[in-house]
């Protein structure tokens, strides 16, 4: 294997920054083809080891696998850099869409072009319900826990932290009695390698302390009841949790922010979800959508436009720099713990009760995008969502009709599904106008 010079390495991971589109898989693909195949900066079992381990993990695994190559190859420096340049372009072009969002949203072409967005992001979660649920659920105990965390969301409206840890638990306990219920793969000795093992505690305490800096500042100068505070301590707790990608937490998120705090409106999550489909970078880049639209509408006592990008940026940092924070503190100690059977069986209990969780999220979100009306119905202990049948949009089921098309059958990409989806509403919407 080869070892870059640390202008090659950023050169290399600033270029994979500006392409990383597609989702965590691509993501995961370029950067194999880029570092394993091209340029052999890290060997094969490496990339694995350090993806399987990176899995393990809250917050995007892209992100983070990234940032553990970084860190091998040009220590702490190394991991920031590669880390970072894998974030920044996604983040910079994420605040121009939430500027452009909240400039042109009301408008008649605005609001039919995002109708077609929210189509093809109703397609795009059930492509990714079906392609986790394929790879996760090959044994009767994981169908039986992705079940039961889609209805402990949906008919109980249960903490999705409270699911998620409770699913990792069971995995657990259940990996050290019975591993065949979980389908555990056997994973060969790795070779012992020293030169991973930095000392990285002073890394670790500076990004600790650099994770709590925003909760000083703002209580210094704003007071600890400011909406700044909500979103560094909501975004905070949300990097704790987020396991299983991005899809996993979006019901939760959009419910906390539509209901719990009023940053958003019905419906606007599938518009920043739409807008994070278009950037580079990590999926999870819609929570700095949703962090500069909760400053920007509460922005007292500065303008929108300056409490909005406080926000984003606020909400960027204390959802990545845990990302950092978890990588330096495990790096050293990757193959210790990829041995571990119970975090296997963890790891693996959570990712099928992902499946039922991202089942929660694509139902959420049709009943969002194709009823103008719903509401929660308490039966027993249980609080259902049921929408108003006759409020049904039909020009939303017709583009989410043709999103499915082009996405299964058409296998168009994500992009493509978007821009096609996109052009139909804005034809649909010069011939019935939105809210006709």
């Amino acid at each position: 294997m080869d070892t870059p010079s640390f202008r090659d390495m950023v050169r290399v991971f600033g270029r994979i920054g500006l392409i990383s589109f597609g989702g965590p898989a691509g993501q995961i693909a370029l950067m194999h083809r880029e570092l394993v195949d091209d340029r052999q900066w890290i060997g094969e079992e490496q990339f694995l080891r350090a993806l399987n381990f990176c899995n393990l993990l809250p917050g995007p695994e892209a992100q983070q696998l990234a940032t553990y190559i970084g860190w091998r190859l040009h220590g702490v420096r190394g991991g920031l850099a590669a880390g970072g340049l894998f974030v920044l372009p996604g983040a910079a072009v994420m605040l121009g869409l939430s500027l452009l969002y909240v400039h042109a949203a009301g408008l008649g072409w605005f609001d039919a072009l995002f109708l077609g967005v929210k189509a093809a992001v109703l397609a795009l979660i059930a492509q990714a319900l079906i392609r986790i649920g394929r790879r996760a659920l090959n044994t009767g105990f994981k169908v039986a826990l992705s079940i039961l965390a889609f209805v402990a969301l949906f008919a109980f409206d249960l903490p999705f932290p409270l699911v998620v840890l409770g699913a990792g638990g069971i995995g657990m306990m259940v990996a050290a009695r019975r591993p065949d219920l979980l389908k555990l793969k056997e994973v060969p000795p790795a070779s012992a390698n020293g030169a991973t093992r930095r000392p990285v505690i002073g890394s670790v305490i500076a990004l600790g302390l650099a994770w709590a800096m925003p909760f000083a500042l703002i209580a210094l100068f704003l007071g600890p009841d400011h909406v700044l505070m909500d979103i560094a301590a909501f975004f905070s707790k949300l990097a704790v949790v987020t396991f299983g990608g991005a899809y996993a937490v979006l019901a939760y998120l959009a419910q906390e922010a539509v209901q719990s705090y009023h940053w958003l409106r019905p419906g606007e999550m599938a518009d920043g979800l739409g807008l994070a489909e278009t950037t580079p970078g990590p999926l999870i880049m819609v929570t700095q959508f949703v962090g500069f639209l909760g400053a920007y509408r509460m922005p007292e006592p500065f303008s929108p436009l300056v409490a909005g990008m406080l926000g984003a940026l606020i909400t960027t940092w204390v959802t990545f720099v845990p990302c950092f924070l978890w990588i330096f503190a495990c790096a050293p100690w990757i193959e210790r713990l990829e041995h571990a059977k119970r975090l296997q069986g963890g790891l693996t209990a959570l990712t099928a009760a992902v499946v039922g969780v991202i089942a929660n999220v694509a139902l959420w979100f049709a009943l969002h995008v194709l009823f103008a009306n719903v509401s929660v119905r308490e039966i027993g202990p249980m609080s259902v969502i049921v929408p108003e049948l006759a409020s049904i949009d039909v020009r939303a089921l017709g583009l989410c009709v043709l999103a499915f098309l082009l996405l299964f059958p058409g296998k168009r990409s994500v992009v493509q599904t978007m821009a096609i989806c996109g052009a139909a509403a804005l034809v649909l919407g010069w011939l019935v106008p939105v809210g006709s």
